[in-house]
């Protein structure tokens, strides 16, 4: 998948709520947004040439559908912001995400048992892998 826009996130968002939808539905869904119509329209364009949606005619209006699961995009989104980091520090990213994201306790408990299994071979230490020659992060 190419990478979205945080714009575009906002469309693919009311697109997966709704399964599908016309232009004028994601529109009156993003009415909170400061984006007029013709903005949204071009959002929904480049999302079709992306292949994120899928525009197809139903009478009158194009009904758009998403090409790409929600979880899919946003494990392939985090994979890729995670790529960016220093692997150091990816252990500290996720424990502020932790602190600042509410959980059930469902998604506690199957996080707990993945830590303990990952527990069992993990390395007492990351290293670093920035820049060779560059500074250490420690």
């Amino acid at each position: 998948m190419e990478e979205i826009s945080n714009a575009e996130w906002e469309v693919m968002r009311v697109v997966w709520t709704l399964k599908k939808a016309t232009s004028q539905e994601i529109i009156t869904n993003l009415s909170h947004s400061q984006w007029q119509p013709a903005t949204i329209k071009t959002l929904i364009g480049r999302l079709v040439k992306k292949n994120c949606l899928a525009a197809k005619r139903q009478q009158r209006p194009f009904v758009y559908y998403p090409l790409i699961a929600e979880n899919t995009a946003m494990n392939q989104a985090t994979m890729a912001l995670f790529s960016h980091l220093c692997a150091m520090k990816k252990g500290q990213t996720i424990i502020n995400l932790l602190k600042n994201t509410s959980l059930s306790q469902k998604d506690i408990q199957s996080m707990q048992l993945i830590l303990q299994e990952k527990l069992q071979t993990a390395p007492k230490k990351i290293d670093c892998d920035c820049v060779v020659g560059g500074h250490n992060c420690e």
